[in-house]
């Protein structure tokens, strides 16, 4: 199983950024796959999801008017689209396939934070997104 997040760096204040997952190797119609981030100092984090078996999508509150989840089903692929980009958004960006239901939760705010603080699925190397004034 291979999970390889792309398209990170440095990104202006205000400015947008896509980040990009494929994962390989997986039967996904079981998995929802998400989107993650830790900031420096800070705890692990969920930004967003997609079951993957019906496409249900969620995004955290706090980001849902500046992220967008999307996914490309044929290319195993999901994206983070990152707009009006804010210093507090600087932090490693991981993406993560992990079993749907999960403890009975499916995609949603208690599935990102039971994967986010305990780790399961499998999960890419990361990729660092670095907001700059």
């Amino acid at each position: 199983v291979q999970v390889a997040e792309t398209g990170g760096g440095l990104v202006q204040v205000g400015g947008s950024l896509n980040l990009s997952c494929t994962v390989t190797g997986l039967n996904l119609e079981d998995y929802v796959v998400a989107w993650f981030r830790h900031p420096p100092g800070k705890r692990r984090e969920g930004i967003g999801c997609i079951g993957w078996n019906d496409g249900s999508t969620r995004v955290e509150e706090s980001l849902s008017d500046r992220f967008t989840v999307s996914r490309d089903s044929v290319k195993s692929t999901l994206y983070l689209q990152m707009n009006n980009v804010k210093p507090q958004d600087t932090a490693m960006y991981y993406c993560a396939a992990a079993r749907e239901p999960l403890g009975g939760y499916y995609c949603g705010p208690f599935w990102l934070r039971a994967v986010a603080a305990q780790g399961h699925g499998h999960w890419g190397q990361g990729s660092q997104v670095t907001a700059t004034s």
